[in-house]
């Protein structure tokens, strides 16, 4: 009996809840720095590192678009369709939770197929990946990128933010 369908679990659930927790944290903290500067929020959503990059808005949907499809797709299930027409941070904070309610309603054993899962995007059309390949080298990837440009846009743009807010809660042990 393979054991791998645990570890795909504490990825793309656990591991993925607790980048979301952050990604909430961070999205407070923009919230709260822009307050004090007398500043509206907003301002922050069209952020680009690059003319053609996405958007802030778009990166943290991409960022929980990429969970949420994760979890569907791995365990088989329907992958929720989210209108993507958040303009506001309670909006985009409200996203960021609905995900991560829908990552903690699976259980480990959603995930016991996951490698002969067969993975299909409408914009790459007559390709496919398995669901290993799928996990390893597009899911993780892609997650940490638009989390880490999501946080970079902030950071760049002076909001009072560090790697531990990037980290979430880590279990440290005591000695």
């Amino acid at each position: 009996m393979s054991h791998h369908h645990e570890h795909v679990y504490q990825i793309i659930v656990q591991q993925f809840s607790q980048n979301l927790h952050s990604l909430t944290t961070l999205l407070n903290k923009a919230t709260a720095h822009a307050e004090t500067l007398k500043y509206d929020p907003n301002k922050f959503l069209d952020m680009k590192l690059a003319p053609d990059m996405f958007t802030f808005i778009k990166q943290v949907q991409m960022t929980t678009d990429t969970a949420k499809g994760a979890v569907a797709r791995l365990s088989g299930k329907e992958n929720p369709v989210y209108p993507d027409d958040e303009k506001t941070f309670p909006e985009l904070i409200a996203r960021v939770q609905k995900t991560i309610h829908f990552l903690e309603s699976f259980k480990k054993d959603d995930f016991n197929a996951y490698e002969s899962k067969t993975v299909s995007f409408p914009w790459y059309p007559g390709k496919h990946l398995e669901g290993k390949t799928y996990l390893h080298s597009f899911v993780i990837p892609n997650f940490y990128f638009h989390l880490t440009t999501a946080y970079n846009l902030l950071r760049n743009a002076g909001v009072a933010i560090g790697k531990s807010d990037f980290l979430g809660n880590v279990d440290w042990k005591n000695d």
